[in-house]
């Protein structure tokens, strides 16, 4: 089984805009799909790799220009520091979930197989997505579905769990499933059933969070010249994603000197997101979600 097939690799290594001699990081490593074209590119130069993911380090490229880090990216900085290679020349980073996580079962990320209802990308974290169904209030789940799985009927849904585990803990994939009944429009069950794992998944690992924290070290992260390049796959990754590269707040808002003058950090290399090619899609139909965006420090 192939860990993951890297999305949209020839678009993210012309985006990089790779010197041979110079300083890159992959902040989410997986199977090294990226990271190995980044080597293929490097004389001299230096790749520093994250992946929270323990899985990710049986992938681990032999090459002495790779360090492979298993932590969240949100502490990037932090080891770049320790590592004595700060600032870089470019940083990349691919959002969401590996095909690898998805399929396998006892990750309990897939809607796919019955299995522990986990959903953690680091083991070593104490939430389960199981702890979140079981413990949260109906309002808190409310919140979990409607701002993170844009789901319509969030209220519904928190009310049928609660009600569901006054009778039995919901410890499995297919014991959360079968919460779901009633609450899913008919002909749309897998997509509804996606989006609320979805939901789930990005609160179990606070995965908004770490993305904010990531992209505000960037500024500080990279040289003049140096490129961000992010891939995304929901429109709340790449609303964050849009917003910091436009103005270099999260909020998308941009501040001006006294002359009215624009005070951003990044230039935006690509006006509109780039998506995979038809190509692409028929080889790898997970890429169908992605969306590219490519900044410049200034």
């Amino acid at each position: 089984m192939q860990y993951h097939n890297p999305v949209l690799l020839h678009e993210c290594i012309t985006a990089l805009n790779i010197r041979p001699t110079g300083v890159y990081v992959d902040v989410t490593y997986g199977g090294g799909g990226h990271s190995n074209e980044i080597l293929k590119k490097l004389t001299t130069g230096k790749l520093y790799a994250f992946d929270q993911d323990e899985d990710a380090l049986k992938n681990k490229i032999a090459d002495d220009r790779l360090v492979l880090t298993t932590q969240n990216f949100k502490y990037m900085t932090n080891y770049l520091k320790f590592y004595k290679a700060f600032p870089v020349d470019g940083i990349l980073a691919d959002l969401g979930i590996s095909s690898h996580q998805i399929d396998v079962p006892e990750k309990g990320f897939s809607t796919r197989f019955d299995a522990p209802l986990d959903m953690r990308m680091d083991k070593n974290s104490n939430k389960t997505a199981s702890d979140v169904i079981n413990s949260s209030t109906e309002e808190e789940l409310k919140k979990i579905f409607s701002e993170y799985g844009e789901i319509k009927n969030a209220a519904r849904l928190a009310w049928k769990i609660c009600e569901a585990r006054k009778k039995k803990t919901v410890n499995t994939v297919n014991d959360f499933k079968e919460t779901m009944s009633g609450c899913m429009p008919r002909g749309k069950e897998h997509q509804y059933q996606a989006q609320v794992f979805q939901a789930l998944r990005i609160y179990v690992n606070d995965e908004l969070g770490a993305l904010k924290e990531f992209l505000l070290q960037t500024t500080e992260a990279l040289k003049p010249g140096g490129r961000l390049v992010v891939i995304s796959y929901h429109s709340l990754e790449d609303r964050l994603v849009k917003n910091f590269i436009r103005s270099g707040k999260l909020s998308g808002e941009i501040e001006k000197d006294f002359y009215g003058n624009p005070l951003v950090a990044f230039k935006t290399i690509t006006r509109k997101p780039i998506a995979p090619t038809e190509e692409e899609l028929k080889i790898n139909n997970r890429s169908r979600s992605a969306k590219l965006r490519i900044a410049e420090k200034i």
